[in-house]
């Protein structure tokens, strides 16, 4: 399964070595996001950048802190084995998608009720 990239701007190389370019999927907005994962499935890791730009209506745009919050309330599906990596430049906002993720895979992992 291929691996997926939030970032509005950003190619595969500004982030990650060239050579993985092939590996992932690219999507540029929260909507492109939960289509994708909706129709795909979960993909094996997700790279989130967190301030997607402005949306149609020139408005702040749903950020990834919304998209990672969607993947934990709102979509369903199994996050166990879930790997990410947060590239964003905004620290505060890559710190809250990181502890919301990672907490929440803890408390799934930690719980073998599921």
């Amino acid at each position: 399964m291929k691996k997926l990239f939030l970032d509005d701007i950003r190619t595969i190389e500004m982030v990650y070595p060239k050579s993985m370019e092939t590996e992932f999927d690219i999507v540029r907005t929260y909507d492109d996001f939960v289509h994708y994962i909706t129709e795909n499935g979960l993909p094996e890791f997700i790279s989130f950048d967190n301030d997607l730009g402005l949306d149609k209506n020139e408005e702040v745009a749903p950020d990834g802190y919304a998209a990672a919050k969607w993947l934990v309330y709102e979509s369903g599906l199994d996050l166990r084995k879930l790997k990410f990596h947060v590239h964003s430049a905004n620290p505060v906002a890559a710190k809250q998608i990181e502890g919301l993720l990672t907490n929440y895979i803890n408390h799934l992992n930690s719980n073998t009720d599921f």
